[in-house]
């Protein structure tokens, strides 16, 4: 009987040998295609802005109008001044209002004269981006 523990064919024919150490080499800076190594390369990100949109609609609306008591969507026409508008609206609060008030004010998605509104805004992602000049810019800009 053999001595090892499987007795597949290739499995420790030989005694290997010990692995060698390898020294470190020279250490290649990565420079990207076309850019100088001097400067890092610049990137287009895209940036991050606040919009306020329409409740119902999701319409962006201007910031005047929407801190306007009077202001109505340009889309679909309901009014702007109402709590399903405001940043302080949550069903799960009591009078469904994070901000302490005496009374609730019901239906949420008509015209109100609460003190506490403040339109709701949220950040969005910057996705248009400036374009081209021309063709032949629009082409060298894919290879920076």
């Amino acid at each position: 009987m053999s001595d090892r523990k499987y007795r597949q064919r290739g499995y420790q024919d030989e005694p290997r040998e010990p692995r060698r150490e390898q020294a470190p080499g020279p250490k290649r800076e990565y420079t990207p295609r076309g850019q100088p190594p001097d400067r890092p390369k610049t990137f287009n990100m895209p940036g991050f802005r606040e919009v306020v949109r329409c409740a119902r609609c999701g319409n962006e609306l201007m910031a005047a109008t929407a801190w306007s008591p009077d202001g109505t969507c340009a889309r679909c026409g309901t009014d702007l001044h109402t709590c399903a508008q405001c940043a302080h609206f949550d069903t799960s609060a009591t009078y469904e209002c994070q901000r302490p008030i005496r009374l609730r004010i019901s239906p949420k998605d008509v015209k109100n004269t609460c003190a506490e509104y403040e339109p709701k805004t949220t950040v969005e992602r910057e996705t248009k981006s400036t374009a081209p000049t021309s063709a032949r810019k629009a082409f060298d800009d894919l290879f920076k």
